[in-house]
């Protein structure tokens, strides 16, 4: 890497630093190399560029889409969050760059990896800056395009038989006498009038069973019903199947109430399984492009997406771009669960306000002529047409007990409510506090009073499998949904608490119990979790599989994964990309539910934030185990997750634009 002979000194001293910081892991190598990638692009650029190209990538990887110039020129230690050797070793860096903004947004003009937007004419920059944050060039694109997808599509209002519409709403969710609102009838009501809408709200809040009302609304109302083109999506195999049981069972008991309505019969009969987003994009193994985009669009009019939280921002740019101008997308999710692991936090950032509203007096007046209902004044107001087209559910069904109530009150940031709760005496809640790593293995194999769930009952399950199991998915799913009746879920990789050390520890102690003979990679038994796609094979980043001899004794070994109301098998010899699955990551396990959940957090809490505990906690069903001691989880608690991007900025601006003007931005 060369430099201007007058900034040779800080430029030499920013490149070693870099190479140094990699060296002790404190930032990847990855970081290091695109700086230097820039440093190649522009030989003369100034060391500022260099070191903010490096930090740009560091946060990237933990999630940003950006890096905000300001901040890093005033604060960098407030983005980078180090502490002592690592701290001080980046504010001795940083004294030797631009000691304000302006300084900064000079240096990366003058370079010529980077395009300033939206005056700088475009030569496709690796780099670009607008509204002075700093971008890695497909991010920028990325949240343009998400941004102007979404807001087109908010825009869009359908025309309604608002008088049928009324009718069938009416029978669908019959009138309560409590006089309270019901926010499922809202949310049908809402989606029904728009392009896009986004449903939102925490476990239990009946996020799919108002999905499975709403497709049945569609069908109700359709002209020709047997011709709705239906599908079903979320962006992990078992977020998938969920789904399409959750829609099933809500078709079914909707079908129940009116056996004679031939519509209803139609989409029941041609609603396809739920498949991951991968594999309804297209996905291909020889590239990050899909089959289907803006010039291959999905054969799809009304699309239904689950757990939204988890979609990224480029998968959600490429999943907009490949639906048809007409049809329309429904996206269910939690807003206050963990984003995804890549970059962004689109549903977070779509449903920022959810809770209060915000709607116009024309959305309020719409939706009491479609559905009854009245939205209260404390949830009327002016706002754009992004915010006509989100509801939020507000009544658990599922988590009214202890769960529900400490999920609450992490959500709230209240520490002292959710210690009271973990410390009182209960079989659904037990708070392991003072323990070393072994006692989780202890608990994964034994279960703990009021909460017997453990691996020993999927083990139970496995050895009765009869000869002809491959014959007989039916048991095969029984090894499955046992497997899923305990679960434990890490903060953290590494380190003693973390997913590696667990995972060895649990499988060691199985086979001294005579449970499993984990003696070779491959083992009957052997719970295995995705780490990359594999489109051709069907399976995808984060489906988790049991590895099963479902035949006599000399039979090969495959992995067995829960596929729809199906099952799908691949032989184990095929499957490179997967990691034992005793443990898993808190971001591993969204989607997913399970009877028994012990949530492990470590010793320091660094690692642990509001998000990762609430999202840990409602992965349990029936019960909870925390190991975590005191100053862990209040830590965790009191700090939440910001993620750096301009997508609110972006959707602020394409929501002044016309429909017209949204739909050119693309």
């Amino acid at each position: 890497m060369s430099l201007s002979r007058g900034r040779r000194r800080d430029g030499e001293t920013v490149v070693a630093a870099l190479r140094d910081w990699a060296e002790k892991g404190w930032i990847r190598r990855l970081d290091a190399a695109l700086a230097r990638f820039v440093g190649d692009l522009c030989p003369d650029a100034d060391a500022a560029v260099v070191f903010a190209a490096a930090v740009l990538a560091q946060m990237e990887g933990r999630g940003h889409t950006c890096v905000d110039l300001e901040e890093l020129a005033l604060q960098p230690n407030r983005l980078l969050a180090w502490s002592g050797e690592a701290a001080r070793d980046l504010a001795r860096v940083h004294r030797r760059l631009p000691p304000d903004p302006s300084g900064w947004i000079a240096a990366v003009g003058g370079c010529a990896a980077v395009r300033i937007a939206p005056g700088a004419p475009d030569a496709g920059q690796p780099l670009v800056v607008d509204a002075g944050r700093l971008y890695l060039r497909r991010y920028w694109q990325a949240e343009r395009r998400v941004a102007a997808q979404v807001a087109r599509r908010a825009m869009v209002q359908i025309d309604v038989d608002e008088a049928r519409a009324r009718t069938w709403l009416d029978r669908l969710f019959p009138a309560r006498t409590d006089g309270t609102v019901d926010w499922q009838k809202v949310a049908c009501a809402v989606a029904l009038r728009g392009g896009l809408s986004v449903i939102t709200g925490g476990p239990g809040t009946g996020k799919t069973r108002t999905a499975a009302r709403l497709l049945a609304l569609h069908a109700l109302l359709a002209d020709e019903p047997g011709q709705l083109r239906i599908a079903l999506a979320a962006p992990t195999g078992k977020a998938a199947a969920r789904l399409k049981q959750a829609i099933d069972a809500g078709l079914a008991e909707v079908r129940g109430q009116w056996t004679g309505e031939p519509a209803l019969a139609a989409l029941i009969d041609r609603l396809a399984p739920a498949r991951t987003l991968h594999a309804l994009l297209g996905a291909r193994p020889d590239t990050r492009r899909f089959r289907h985009d803006r010039a291959h669009p999905l054969d799809v009019d009304l699309l239904v997406v689950d757990e939204a939280s988890m979609v990224h921002l480029e998968l959600m740019a490429d999943l907009l771009d490949a639906l048809p101008d007409p049809a329309r997308v429904v996206l269910l999710g939690d807003k206050d669960q963990l984003a995804s692991v890549e970059a962004g936090s689109v549903l977070g950032e779509l449903c920022a306000g959810a809770g209060s509203g915000r709607y116009r007096d024309d959305t309020v007046a719409a939706v009491a002529r479609l559905s009854g209902e009245r939205i209260p004044s404390d949830g009327a107001g002016a706002s754009g047409p992004l915010a006509q087209q989100i509801v939020q559910l507000r009544e658990s069904r599922r988590f009214g007990g202890d769960i529900g109530r400490l999920a609450a009150a992490v959500n709230a940031g209240d520490a002292d409510a959710a210690q009271r709760l973990l410390a009182a005496e209960g079989g659904t809640l037990d708070w392991w506090r003072a323990v070393p790593p072994q006692a989780v293995v202890g608990l994964a194999t034994d279960g703990r009073p009021g909460a017997a769930h453990c691996y020993a009952d999927y083990l139970r399950a496995l050895r009765q499998l009869p000869d002809d199991a491959a014959e007989r998915p039916e048991r095969i799913a029984e090894v499955l949904q046992a497997f899923d009746g305990f679960r434990v879920l890490c903060a953290v990789r590494d380190g003693p608490w973390g997913v590696d050390a667990i995972n060895r520890a649990i499988a060691r102690r199985l086979g001294e119990l005579g449970l499993i003979a984990p003696y070779a990679e491959w083992y009957a038994g052997r719970p295995v979790a995705m780490t990359r796609n594999a489109p051709d094979l069907g399976v995808f980043n984060g489906d988790v599989g049991i590895a099963l001899r479902a035949g006599d004794a000399d039979s090969a070994l495959r992995v067995y994964f829960a596929a729809g109301a199906g099952i799908r098998s691949v032989s184990a010899s095929r499957l490179a990309d997967v990691e034992t699955a005793f443990a898993m990551t808190v971001h591993k396990a969204q989607g997913s539910e399970f009877g028994h959940v012990a949530l492990v957090l470590p010793d320091d809490g660094a690692a642990v934030t509001r998000e990762l505990v609430y999202t840990g906690i409602t992965r349990a069903r029936g019960a909870l185990t925390l190991v975590a001691g005191d100053a862990a989880l209040a830590a965790g608690i009191g700090r939440i997750t910001r993620r750096a991007s301009g997508l609110a900025a972006w959707l602020e601006q394409c929501g002044r634009q016309s429909p017209e003007m949204a739909k050119e931005a693309r």
